[in-house]
């Protein structure tokens, strides 16, 4: 692989995971960096980020001022690798529900396709930690997503994906207001709209070990109603 690729990771309060995460990730390949997008962590999330990335050229950092939600971290994420001139940009949690190991699959698949998903749900459901009603309700979110916008993938709820930069130069990244799942929802779904080729690898997820879950109802709020606007946008072609 000559091209480069960017792994953007938000986080807030993910010191204990992002001093482990940030070594696996750089040791997968040599173009591989990584940009952490900070919410002004209280643990010094981003002060240790900032520091690495003095001595470590592969390293970045992005400070924001407060928490300001997971879909506008990913924006500037996108905005930032655009500028740099980078031909992958990955999504990626920073608490190990997303295993590094699987970093070198998505780089195989983007080959050939245009955006590519991380699936908990291609083959079967690999998902591990989760209570039942979590599960149960990320499993039926995506049978409702398929149906209400007619994306042919299992799981369009998920945050584990790799974009070649042409998708995100095709969409309009400051009409993107999303966060949680529905952020993931959009953009998947913007991409599938403008024709871009998607495919989904399997990928088994872990629940977070160290720190809090960020996930609330309303997030969930905000994924069922996005659906509907997702659907409606589309008929009316205002996407």
């Amino acid at each position: 692989m000559t091209e480069k690729a960017l792994i953007i990771t938000p986080t807030f309060n993910e010191l204990d995971n992002i001093t482990k995460l940030i070594p696996q990730l750089l040791s997968k390949h040599e173009s591989i960096e990584v940009l952490v997008v900070d919410d002004n962590s209280p643990d010094g999330t981003g002060n240790y980020v900032e520091e690495l990335s003095k001595t470590n050229s592969r390293v970045h950092v992005l400070h924001r001022p407060q928490k300001m939600g997971l879909g506008t971290a990913y924006i500037a994420g996108f905005k930032y690798a655009l500028q740099h001139d980078y031909d992958y940009i990955f999504e990626m949690d920073a608490d190990f529900s997303h295993d590094p190991k699987e970093i070198p699959n998505f780089l195989n698949a983007i080959k050939t396709h245009d955006l590519v998903l991380g699936s908990r749900y291609k083959n079967g459901v690999n998902v591990i930690n989760w209570p039942m009603s979590r599960l149960l309700l990320s499993y039926f979110a995506n049978i409702y997503t398929r149906v209400i916008t007619g994306l042919h993938t299992h799981d369009a709820t998920g945050g584990f994906k790799c974009f070649r930069r042409s998708v995100l130069e095709a969409i309009n990244l400051d009409t993107i207001k999303s966060n949680g799942y529905a952020f993931q929802i959009e953009m998947t779904f913007k991409a599938f709209k403008k024709g871009f080729n998607i495919g989904e690898i399997p990928i088994v997820f872990v629940d977070r070990v160290m720190g809090k879950s960020k996930m609330s109802k309303k997030i969930v709020r905000e994924a069922v109603i996005m659906v509907w606007k997702l659907r409606l946008r589309s008929v009316f072609r205002i996407l």
